[in-house]
């Protein structure tokens, strides 16, 4: 075989819905799901082997029918009243790139700026025999190219509101906390929070918790480093309170977490997170 359909993009599974309860989408790769009728409401849970990367966290998003829903997993839906999904996991180095490329998790896209997709992942639906055969890969991809002109349907966030997150994302090891963010950006400590949380759905300084469990979850996942140093290149005080936090904010340690990841992926360091492991060491 000279070219491998597949290891740029595949088909995972497969799942026609109609729930009557909230259900958890896991497993590597992109989930693509489309609210084809009534609403739902969508979520990606912080626990789990995939940390999110730069992506912002969005507060579960109410999605009505003709919006699709991109994320990773473990991607969160709980119907509201009477709904159907399909929804559709796809792997490869596309879907990775697509995944990688989004701003928001989970991804509200509007329909009508991705047509095709709809049809695509009917076809995907319908398709029988092996999951990794070259017509399922050249569907898969066929999908991935239209949904990357789609637009986002979550509201824009107010500029002060985006310039914290980018600042947050960018210092969050050495931020000490919501009054230093403030200050840099030259607004009170309350207006920051207000403005913020009605945006967000919740406060600054939970907000730099999260992407610094999101940072530890990365580098538990890479090396074997101790918790002091991921302790050190995430803005926690010590290992100590790095075990405290991460327990409280994923039901387990960093030892129990790292355990359950295992190998299953290998995320490359960000620059910020590679510039500081220089400098820790250097």
């Amino acid at each position: 075989m000279l070219f491998d359909w597949t290891a740029t993009a595949a088909l995972g599974s497969v799942q026609d819905l109609q729930p009557q309860t909230p259900l958890t989408l896991t497993g590597e790769g992109l989930w693509v799901c489309l609210v084809s009728s009534g609403k739902c409401t969508a979520s990606v849970a912080l626990s789990g082997p995939s940390p999110a990367g730069s992506a912002l966290i969005l507060p579960p998003q109410s999605v009505p029918a003709g919006h699709l829903i991109l994320c990773r997993s473990p991607l969160c839906l709980a119907p509201e009243g009477e709904c159907h999904l399909l929804c559709i996991q796809l792997t490869g180095q596309a879907a990775s790139q697509l995944l990688a490329n989004l701003t928001e998790l989970p991804f509200l896209a509007r329909g009508e700026t991705c047509p095709a997709a709809a049809e695509l992942m009917g076809r995907l639906a319908a398709e029988t025999g092996d999951r990794r055969s070259r017509a399922r890969s050249q569907l898969a991809f066929a999908l991935l190219c239209e949904l990357s002109g789609a637009d986002s349907a979550a509201p824009a966030l107010p500029p002060l509101v985006a310039e914290a997150i980018e600042d947050i994302r960018a210092n969050y090891a050495g931020l000490y906390g919501v009054e230093e963010l403030s200050e840099r950006l030259g607004v009170s400590k309350s207006h920051l929070v207000r403005t913020f949380t009605a945006a967000v759905g919740t406060s600054p300084g939970r907000y730099l918790t999260t992407v610094r469990i999101e940072a530890a979850m990365r580098l538990l996942l890479h090396r074997e480093y101790t918790l002091d140093v991921i302790a050190s290149l995430c803005g926690f005080s010590g290992a100590n309170y790095l075990c405290r936090v991460f327990k409280k904010e994923t039901g387990q340690s960093p030892a129990q977490w790292r355990a359950m990841a295992g190998q299953s992926a290998k995320p490359g360091l960000s620059p910020q997170e590679s510039l500081r492991e220089q400098e820790l060491y250097v």
